[in-house]
């Protein structure tokens, strides 16, 4: 059954999914670096804001002070650039915060953030791998074969695939070996503040490990993004025709 999202100004959603597609209508109704005008939309936001202080509460208050005012930005990353909501506070302060999470109404679960901080250590270099396996094995119009199909598709039309093992496995194989399978210790990770987009490690030396454990054990291909991920997923430990390296 789908669970209704009621906010405190008498917004009310009959799941999460349509108050998802709500907030990213009004996310996507904004430029980069527009404030969100619209009282209803800065209305729902409060709302929705306060909806967050009230379940994560392990972290500092996302209206701290209190709110001026909403704005879309570009929050960047290791490797990724998506548009989100920032808050500006009474105190001249500023924050972004993660309306799906607001919506669920749970803090993201710690192996949840241990992979992203994992996925953040080699974004860079999957980025650059991609992009050198299409330079050195692309055609005329700069296509690559996808490994399951053959079929020829360029680089915006590729998903770099973790054939075997996922990455998932990749990254509880790396928390079995340093012993936390059960639980990962405090302070193997960063807490959340203001202006942090992205979970990372505290200790350089972990993030450096996991580098090496990935670059070491990782078996990646380029396949084609839309018709082959439910493909590729079945396929337990498949024959890479040509791998993407890793350098």
């Amino acid at each position: 059954m789908a669970k209704t999202v009621t906010l405190s100004n008498g917004r009310e959603f009959p799941s999460q999914k349509a108050a998802t597609e709500h907030f990213r209508a009004i996310l996507h109704g904004y430029g980069n670096g527009d404030e969100i005008t619209d009282p209803a939309h800065h209305s729902d936001l409060v709302a929705l804001l306060e909806r967050y202080d009230a379940a994560i509460t392990s972290t500092p208050s996302k209206i701290g002070t209190g709110i001026v005012r909403f704005e879309r930005r570009i929050n960047y990353g290791s490797g990724f650039a998506t548009a989100g909501f920032w808050v500006e506070r009474t105190d001249g302060s500023w924050t972004d915060f993660s309306f799906p999470t607001a919506i669920n109404a749970k803090p993201k679960p710690q192996s949840q953030e241990f992979a992203d901080a994992c996925r953040g250590v080699v974004a860079a270099d999957l980025r650059a791998a991609k992009l050198r396996h299409f330079k050195l094995h692309g055609d005329d119009q700069e296509r690559v074969p996808c490994d399951i199909t053959g079929q020829l598709i360029t680089i915006d039309e590729a998903h770099l695939d973790h054939a075997h093992w996922p990455f998932g496995t990749l990254v509880a194989m790396f928390r079995e070996a340093r012993g936390w399978h059960d639980e990962i210790p405090t302070a193997v990770l960063t807490t959340a503040q203001d202006n942090q987009t992205a979970t990372t490690f505290v200790d350089p030396a972990i993030a450096d490990a996991f580098k090496a454990f990935h670059h070491r054990t990782a078996t990646l291909r380029v396949i084609a993004a839309k018709a082959n991920l439910s493909m590729a997923a079945r396929q337990r430990k498949p024959k890479i025709k040509l791998p993407v390296q890793i350098v």
